[in-house]
């Protein structure tokens, strides 16, 4: 981290990215669970349906209703894995019926990390690429409360003492030496957060159950779950922004690389869809079972 000057004078924290080929652990993965412990952003978005089927196998049906369903994106920083540290964002295409209940389905998984990447390819059945992810820490001004967030703080919902930090988070996806631009993600957090310090939230556990496969890596149906216990708390939602739309060439319009630049459009409609809730996950530890197969009914 190195601190630099803006044009107005005040202080920025640089982050300096992460090489994402010197993150590999010498031991590996190992045997299941597979624990990763750290810091994560959980939001919720309405995701149009028809954006979301666009990833979604056709024998799972779509928990939707108006023409939307539930998707969002999860931001996570692992200072402890089986890969040693890296960052993920999984980008949620929406919810699939798994009956009595539902399960989330990734549309794409990106991690700085050579050997996250390759166990979520072929382990998890996971859409994961190779991204890089440089971000900046900017310290801002206290705002005043509004009445709802003066309230929601009463109740504990969130913590609003103390001077404030931006975090953006930059991230792009790795092809050989050619980078793509996927999204800038910017949200705020209390300063003490940074030093592993101050009012993090009631601790809780948790269930996060997912489908996954059907990729080039993996053909099979799987499920899997998250078992995660955190201190979680609600904040103001992240503001994503994504590239402009790709230029298409007519001439490699039904390419595989066509198909794979339309997915990754799609993506990013899904980071750029409307947020309805953003929870904080601090002190964060997860354990991921080894996944079992989806039989056909």
């Amino acid at each position: 981290m190195k601190e630099e000057n803006d044009v107005n004078g005040s202080k920025i924290l640089k982050v300096e990215p992460m090489d994402h080929r010197k993150t590999h652990s010498p031991s590996g993965y190992g045997k299941p669970p597979w624990v990763f412990r750290g810091s994560a952003l959980y939001q919720l978005h309405l995701v149009k349906a028809e954006t979301a089927r666009a990833f979604i196998p056709k024998e799972f049906r779509l928990v939707e209703a108006f023409g939307y369903t539930l998707g969002g994106f999860f931001l996570a920083n692992y200072d402890d894995s089986p890969a040693g540290k890296f960052d993920e964002l999984v980008v949620i295409a929406g919810t699939v019926w798994n009956p009595p209940t539902s399960c989330a389905w990734a549309a794409r998984v990106l991690v700085n990390s050579d050997e996250a990447c390759i166990h979520g390819q072929k382990d998890i059945g996971l859409p994961s690429q190779v991204a890089k992810f440089s971000k900046t820490v900017r310290a801002i001004a206290k705002t005043s409360e509004t009445k709802t967030s003066g309230f929601l703080n009463m109740v504990g919902m969130f913590s609003l003492d103390g001077p404030k930090n931006s975090m953006d988070v930059q991230v792009s996806e790795m092809k050989g030496m050619e980078e793509m631009n996927i999204c800038n993600i910017n949200f705020s957090a209390p300063a003490s957060e940074l030093e592993s310090s101050g009012w993090m939230g009631p601790l809780v556990k948790l269930s996060l159950p997912s489908f996954s496969g059907r990729t080039k890596y993996n053909h099979h149906l799987l499920k899997y779950s998250c078992q995660i216990e955190c201190r979680v708390r609600a904040v103001a939602p992240a503001k994503v922004l994504g590239p402009p739309p790709p230029a298409v060439d007519v001439d490699e319009e039904r390419s595989c690389r066509e198909l794979r630049r339309k997915k990754r459009s799609l993506s990013v409609s899904v980071l750029l869809s409307k947020p309805i809730l953003a929870l904080q996950f601090n002190r964060l530890e997860m354990k991921v079972e080894a996944p079992t197969t989806v039989c056909k009914r």
